[in-house]
Order: C-alpha cells, then structure tokens, then sequence
C-alpha cells in the first residue's frame, strides 16, 4: 500500500448497519471513511466519543443529530460533536457520503 496514495481497494471495508458498508483509511490522527448506504437503510440512532464532519456525496437521506433533523443531498455538510446522538435514515435512492474522524475510530481498523 502507497503511503500517500491509497487505493479504494486497500481501504478497510465492514457493514456497520444492515445496507450500511463503510471503507475506510487513516493517517495517525485522522480517519476518512466512504459510507454507502442502499436506499431505505437506517443508521440506528448512536454517539461515540470521536469528532465526525461528514458530506453527502449523492443521493438523499434524513440526518437525525442531537434535537435537530434536516434532509440532506449531495453537497451539504454535518458535523457531529463528540458523545451527540444522531441517525440516518435514507430516502428512495443510494446515498453515499464522506465522513472524516478524530481520533481514529479503532472499531474501523
């Protein structure tokens, strides 16, 4: 594997939710995870200690974060504070997105 130049085969890939598939790279610090998500999927309602800031790279999805809910398609951003409840919930079509973490999420290895 390149140091710099990761290819989307090398990344580490796990299903986190059923029709929810993540690939995953990182440097020390910071992990880049590709999330897929099959229309109709749910990313049960959940908080981690990390810092997440994400964008939707296609598609459509319900993000549910903390007390506010808001429909968000390709090119809209959301960021998670560390220990916050959210969930996805995504509409008729795939939906993909990038989520960026700090620290590394070891359960993404």
């Amino acid at each position: 594997m390149s140091r710099y130049f990761p290819t989307r085969e090398e990344f580490a890939r796990h299903g986190i939710f059923p029709g929810v598939n993540i690939a995953t790279c990182h440097t020390d610090h910071l992990m880049v995870s590709v999330v897929d998500l099959e229309p109709h999927s749910v990313v049960e309602e959940h908080s981690h200690p990390h810092e997440q800031v994400g964008m939707v790279l296609s598609g459509r999805a319900l993000f549910i974060i903390g007390d506010e809910q808001k429909t968000l398609q390709a090119g809209d951003v959301y960021l998670i504070p560390g220990n916050v409840k959210h969930k996805v919930i995504t509409q008729e079509m795939p939906t993909r997105a990038l989520d960026i973490f700090t620290p590394l999420r070891t359960d993404y290895l």
